[in-house]
């Protein structure tokens, strides 16, 4: 956003450093660090968030003025930009916490794995020394890994260039890995009724609870982080649907609010649990278990099935939906994407076998003539012909 410099657009707060701008009422950070005068986004209009967010930012600032001091000096070690690649990416506002932990986790992957990176001259990096990480890497993570953090490898070398430590980045060299779509096995109708089933009567004082989570994640295509937010308020029996908000602090994937329309399924899920509970206050959780993943293993185990995950149950609610004719870009809304189904259809286009050659046998390439096709002797006769 552009800043207008009357002064009458800007409002103190409470707490040093923090500005609103008036017209938008989203808070700024405005501090000196390192002799600089800076203002900055904190892309809210929450007090107590705002504060939360510049004590992030002014420390993140300082860690980048204190290594852009040593750069200065003639000379910029890997872990001087890696110091001001982390303090952008705290300051950062707009990343949820969550993606922020992701990407710490791959610096630490990097670091760990790559020994005396820290201490190396970026000007010394070379195409070479980045594929031979790169080898050994690869081979112990799983391509997914491997490509986010040959992502953050180039990301700290940009930093370098930026600073003017060195031209080019000797980390572009590395290609990425090709990622495989994982092969979905899900259970078949009588198996998860079967799997449920011995979830329930499975012994622990939760059984209960974490049969009735298995049946809210595959009737609703909720992510786990998502199914233990959901309160008694976000359902309404009336119209019929669900509000997923996601958590307060990462909020849903996506950051957005979407709604989940009730399927029968789940109408009935509600209605008697809203019976055995009719005391509980709007605000309380509809799941009394976060998780149960002990449970569905051992019921696996018992009844002989593959082992799936709770983030399974989703794409068992999205196959479903997709054998029972819903279109995938319905599908793709229900679930919260925002690509318009292209996931979706990569995902899920091709379902079971069973179901593609049901729906095989509606294929014809017979001529239709008053709704009735009559083949004979590999010709086809329409009626009133």
């Amino acid at each position: 956003m552009k800043m207008n410099s009357d002064s009458s657009q800007w409002a103190n707060s409470p707490v040093a450093n923090l500005v609103r701008y008036v017209p938008s009422g989203i808070y700024f950070a405005r501090a000196r660090v390192g002799g600089k005068l800076i203002r900055r986004s904190l892309k809210t209009d929450v007090l107590s968030v705002a504060q939360l967010r510049l004590s992030d930012l002014l420390k993140a600032e300082r860690q980048g003025v204190e290594s852009r001091a040593s750069v200065s000096k003639g000379k910029m070690t890997f872990g001087d930009a890696l110091a001001i690649y982390a303090s952008r990416l705290e300051a950062k506002v707009e990343l949820k916490p969550s993606a922020k932990l992701y990407r710490q986790k791959t610096i630490e992957a990097l670091v760990k794995s790559w020994p005396g990176l820290r201490e190396m001259d970026v000007r010394k990096i070379s195409e070479r020394e980045c594929l031979n990480w790169a080898a050994r890497f690869g081979a112990k993570y799983s391509p997914s890994v491997y490509n986010n953090t040959v992502g953050t490898l180039r990301h700290i070398l940009d930093v370098s260039i930026a600073e003017g430590a060195r031209y080019g980045n000797p980390a572009t060299i590395i290609k990425k890995a090709k990622i495989h779509q994982k092969a979905l096995t899900l259970p078949e109708h009588e198996q998860f009724l079967g799997l449920v089933e011995a979830i329930e009567h499975g012994g622990a004082w939760c059984s209960h609870d974490c049969a009735d989570l298995v049946r809210f994640l595959a009737f609703g295509g909720f992510r786990k982080g998502e199914a233990e937010t959901i309160t008694w308020a976000d359902c309404d029996l009336e119209k019929g649907e669900i509000v997923v908000r996601g958590d307060p602090e990462t909020g849903t994937k996506n950051w957005s609010i979407r709604r989940v329309p009730m399927i029968p399924d789940m109408r009935e899920l509600l209605e008697r649990l809203r019976m055995e509970r009719p005391d509980e206050p709007p605000q309380s959780p509809v799941m009394r278990v976060q998780e149960c993943q002990g449970a569905i293993n051992s019921a696996c185990k018992k009844l002989g099935i593959a082992r799936f995950t709770h983030h399974d149950l989703r794409h068992l609610f999205a196959t479903r939906c997709i054998e029972s004719g819903v279109d995938i870009p319905t599908v793709s809304r229900w679930l919260g994407h925002k690509d318009g189904g292209a996931l979706a259809m990569k995902v899920y286009g091709h379902l079971r076998d069973q179901h593609s050659v049901s729906m095989a046998q509606k294929v014809t390439f017979a001529t239709v003539a008053n709704g009735e096709i009559i083949p004979l002797h590999g010709k086809v006769v329409s009626i009133g012909s």
